[in-house]
């Protein structure tokens, strides 16, 4: 039987160009002609052999192959060489322009960590401002003490005044409106102690979230600095897989500079709220200070005018104690002398009664009613009228001189009563007044 020879090896599609492939198509070989190298000989045995054509056909093919593949690797490399170019081009363009956004951010950190910083050295020196207001809060509150004291003082002294001294006068209305004036300035001092307590912490809120930021700046800008000064030769720099993510609580530039924006806005919020608070309490302390001090003046000049009255007064008083003892004195000799006339009456009467008694033993008729008679009785009557008058001014006399010692008590009292009154005003509260304080002492300044 005859035995078909092997088709020739076919060479891979790609491996030749399509320009370099011969427009022929190979055929397969079979053992047919005289010049066939299968015969009797090799009859029964296959063969793995090529024809010649398959030879240079595969020859050819080898060299197409070789060149095509030389030509690939030849563009490969040049586009390769290329690409690396253009590579690194790219890789120093995107790693300078890294650097130099990492120091445009190294400059708006820098800008807002500076408006930070300013802000905070506002804040600090503002609130060390407010806090020496708030000192001179406590002490103008603690400097209104003292008149309180004084003034509760004056009212307790006064009301030792005896009798009629214990009156409703200038000086103790002008007291109880001191007390109510210091009361209320207390309370007054106190509401804006505790408004300045609560502007302090505001601030100090203020200034701690401003410090939080500034901080967290100064962070970032030495962490972006020391990302500016990494280099390709760097031996701190590594791979860190994941770094390129976005992390879900990243912020914008937008929201970034936002939020550094509102805390500076809110801090000088607070500061220029403390600065009016500053100026209030300047005004607060000079208003209240002004009104104690004006108050302190209406209540010395009442007490000046109260005493200028008391010592008026009781030079009357003197006076007319001065009179009504003379008249005393005159009344007394009156009565020794009304009293010496009553006396002296008697030897008269007893004369004129006598005489009557003797003539009323005339014998007969010699007992006769004559001129004589008549004028003796007229005598003993007259006498005794007279007598009677003297006795009734007597009385009225000594009537009128236990009238002038009622009204010499009395004066005498008054006099006691205002010389203590005068004692009370003059030498207790209006010297007790003398440690008032002074104007720069209730302003908070000492």
């Amino acid at each position: 039987m005859s035995a078909q020879v092997l088709v020739s090896r076919p060479l891979h599609p790609q491996s030749i160009p399509v320009q370099c492939l011969p427009s022929r198509t190979v055929q397969p070989a079979h053992n047919t002609g005289q010049s066939s190298s299968s015969g009797l000989a090799t009859s029964g045995f296959r063969t793995a052999k090529y024809l010649l054509e398959e030879w240079r056909q595969g020859a050819d093919s080898s060299g197409y192959q070789a060149a095509a593949d030389r030509g690939g690797s030849e563009s490969l490399r040049g586009e390769s060489k290329q690409l690396a170019a253009e590579c690194e081009a790219r890789t120093r363009r995107s790693q300078a322009d890294a650097t130099k956004q990492l120091g445009q951010r190294l400059l708006d950190i820098h800008f807002w960590q500076s408006e930070l910083g300013r802000e905070i050295r506002d804040v600090t020196a503002e609130t060390e401002l407010l806090l020496q207001q708030k000192q001179r809060l406590e002490r103008g509150l603690d400097a209104t003490e003292i008149p309180l004291s004084i003034a509760s003082d004056n009212l307790q002294c006064r009301e030792r005044r005896a009798a009629g001294e214990l009156v409703r006068d200038g000086p103790e209305e002008e007291l109880l409106r001191e007390v109510e004036l210091i009361r209320n300035i207390q309370e007054l001092l106190k509401r804006t102690l505790e408004q300045t307590v609560q502007q302090i912490r505001m601030n100090r809120d203020a200034k701690e979230k401003l410090e939080m930021d500034w901080s967290d700046k100064v962070e970032a800008y030495d962490t972006d600095v020391k990302c500016g000064r990494y280099s390709n030769q760097s031996t701190e720099i590594q791979f860190h897989h994941n770094s390129s993510k976005w992390e879900d609580n990243t912020s914008t530039p937008e929201t970034w500079a936002q939020y550094s924006h509102e805390i500076i806005y809110k801090a000088e919020r607070e500061r220029i709220a403390s600065i009016n608070l500053r100026s209030l309490i300047d005004n607060i302390l000079q208003d209240t200070a002004e009104d104690l001090q004006t108050q302190c003046n209406t209540v010395n000049s009442a007490f000046a005018q109260r005493c200028e009255e008391m010592e008026d007064a009781k030079r009357k008083m003197e006076s007319h104690l001065r009179n009504i003892l003379n008249e005393i004195g005159g009344q007394e000799k009156n009565i020794a002398a009304l009293k010496q006339a009553i006396k002296d009456k008697e030897a008269p009467v007893k004369v004129a009664e006598s005489r009557l008694y003797e003539r009323s033993y005339r014998p007969n008729v010699e007992l006769c009613r004559d001129p004589a008679q008549f004028r003796l009785v007229s005598e003993v009557g007259e006498l005794t009228e007279s007598i009677e008058f003297l006795k009734q001014k007597l009385e009225e006399a000594e009537q009128s001189l236990r009238n002038l010692e009622d009204t010499r008590m009395s004066l005498e009292k008054d006099i006691a009563y205002k010389t203590n009154a005068l004692f009370i005003d003059r030498q207790k509260c209006m010297t007790h007044r003398t440690r008032y304080p002074v104007l720069i002492k209730l302003t908070g300044y000492q």
